[in-house]
């Protein structure tokens, strides 16, 4: 078994640990506790023989293994994340203020299952070997970046593109604001037109039926007193 003790304290004060091995592991790690300098965030390692304590404080919260000296580094400081995040999760603010040993009962058994998945699962180190791989890819999109910033020429040469763009476009945008404008304006002045057209229309038709009444009822007052004035003339003569 790789990882063989782990602990979880605030300060010097313990909250939770497990020991799986035969070892005085818990009073070196006491020991560790109380040498590890200052109070900012830190990874370190201290050798003891042929194992090694591994140490990670963040936040003022202190996660220590121990493990064998050919685990090497990358398993141990995944283990000691892998708790931290547990732990805060699990406790949050109740942290700050716990007793010695107040989450020992709950939290041992869960530092168990962990020791045991990082020390015998091949895919807990698989996964840690992808985020190394993802870690370094960044690394070197960020050199990337650098090497090109490094070019001040060809990186005016890409906003002097990129301004260019953004004017056409701001161009062809106020062209085709201005041709729907038009063309609004155009239909707008045909709906118009229709309309007065219409209206003409209209008007010339009443007018000529008006024309045509005014036609008819004259003619036909006329023929009437055609017609009045030859019975006039009939009576005359036979008197």
């Amino acid at each position: 078994m790789t990882i063989l003790y782990a602990l979880v304290a605030r300060g010097s004060v313990a909250l939770a640990e497990f020991n799986s091995s035969q070892t005085n592991a818990s009073t070196i790690a006491r020991q560790v506790l109380e040498k590890i300098p200052g109070n900012n965030d830190l990874n370190v390692s201290y050798s003891q023989d042929r194992y090694i304590f591994h140490v990670k404080r963040t936040d003022g919260l202190t996660v220590l293994c121990m493990a064998d000296d050919v685990a090497g580094r990358r398993i141990p400081f995944a283990f000691l994340e892998d708790i931290h995040q547990k732990f805060v999760r699990t406790y949050g603010r109740a942290v700050l203020s716990a007793q010695a040993y107040g989450m020992n009962d709950e939290f041992s058994r869960v530092l168990n299952q962990q020791m045991e998945y990082y020390s015998n699962d091949p895919n807990a180190d698989r996964i840690n070997r992808i985020k190394g791989e993802m870690s370094q890819v960044r690394t070197v999109m960020i050199q990337n970046i650098d090497k090109v910033l490094e070019r001040g020429d060809r990186l005016e040469l890409l906003v002097d593109k990129t301004a260019t763009m953004q004017s056409n476009t701001f161009r062809f945008k106020k062209q085709s604001r201005k041709f729907r404008n038009s063309i609004w304006w155009r239909n707008v002045c045909f709906d118009i037109s229709s309309t007065g057209g219409c209206i003409c229309c209209g008007c010339i038709c009443l007018s000529w039926a008006y024309t045509s009444c005014l036609f008819n009822i004259t003619t036909f007052s006329t023929k009437k007193g055609d017609m009045g004035g030859s019975k006039i003339g009939s009576l005359v003569f036979h008197n």
